[in-house]
């Protein structure tokens, strides 16, 4: 008995596999955004003065400026711990009237422009500000200018990318841990330290590091409500910027440092920010 090619059972199709026959109107732009991103970041390294280097990173200028940066942005990333940390559980474990416009207020920060938050701090902070002029009248006390504006202004634009890391986080973690603890006597409080703190602590981890490389970058807030001045406000952006007008090597040395900073935080938190799921 023959059989007719009609009679013979069709191969089933392969799914095709993901990545193979990408259109051309697709593949062109999204290699052209690539390089756009790319180019840039290899003419840094290409372009870098690398025997001249140790010589540039030692200079007690770039020092300075390199010290106070990580001075200043250890202390905002302590700061925001310090008040991020409560606010994330604030608006992830209750529910009050208002909520979602504090949560809208708080990550204002990421999409308003550094410079504005400058002008805002000086008008809040500043020696005839609405609560710097009662720290000057008061406590002597005054902000702008100083290496404490630094921090302030380095805390100002870090704080949201800790809290809503947090938040994440406590919104992911199971709240039933916290009400047994409740159910065994344990305050709020001490439900929240001894069980909901260490559960957490991953996401508070990786929102300090994200919170510390942003302060670490900071520059429109911080020359608007610091200043530049060298040694006492002047951090490493700063000194990017102005040793870009006099000693481009100078400049590009210390790009290269913030380059391996971005690069060594986004190594850390690969598992967490850049997997794909």
């Amino acid at each position: 008995m023959t059989t007719t090619a009609q009679d013979t059972p069709r191969k089933a199709r392969r799914p095709r596999a993901p990545g193979r026959g990408v259109p051309l109107a697709l593949l062109a732009p999204a290699l052209i955004g690539l390089a756009f991103l790319l180019v840039p970041l290899v003419a840094l390294v290409v372009r870098a003065p690398w025997r001249d280097l140790p010589e540039q990173l030692t200079s007690p200028a770039v020092w300075d400026a390199l010290r106070l940066s990580l001075v200043c942005a250890t202390t905002a990333t302590a700061l925001s711990l310090v008040v991020g940390v409560p606010l994330a559980w604030l608006l992830a474990r209750t529910d009050f009237p208002g909520r979602s416009l504090v949560r809208a207020l708080v990550t204002l920060p990421l999409v308003l422009p550094p410079v504005v938050g400058g002008v805002a701090l000086l008008l809040a902070l500043g020696r005839n500000g609405i609560v710097g002029r009662l720290l000057d009248e008061w406590f002597g006390v005054t902000l702008p200018f100083t290496t404490a504006g630094v921090v302030l202004a380095e805390t100002f634009v870090a704080l949201p990318f800790l809290v809503i890391s947090v938040e994440g986080t406590l919104r992911a973690a199971d709240p039933r841990f916290e009400e047994a603890a409740a159910t065994l006597g344990a305050s709020r409080f001490t439900a929240f330290r001894r069980v909901t703190l260490p559960l957490i602590a991953p996401g508070v981890a990786a929102g300090a590091v994200l919170a510390w490389a942003r302060a670490l970058g900071e520059f429109g807030a911080t020359i608007t409500f610091a200043g530049n001045f060298p040694g006492r406000t002047q951090t490493m952006p700063l000194a990017v910027y102005l040793a870009l007008q006099n000693d481009p090597a100078a400049a590009i040395a210390l790009s290269l440092v913030l380059l391996a900073v971005s690069v060594a935080v986004l190594a850390g938190l690969r598992d967490r920010w850049t997997r794909a799921v």
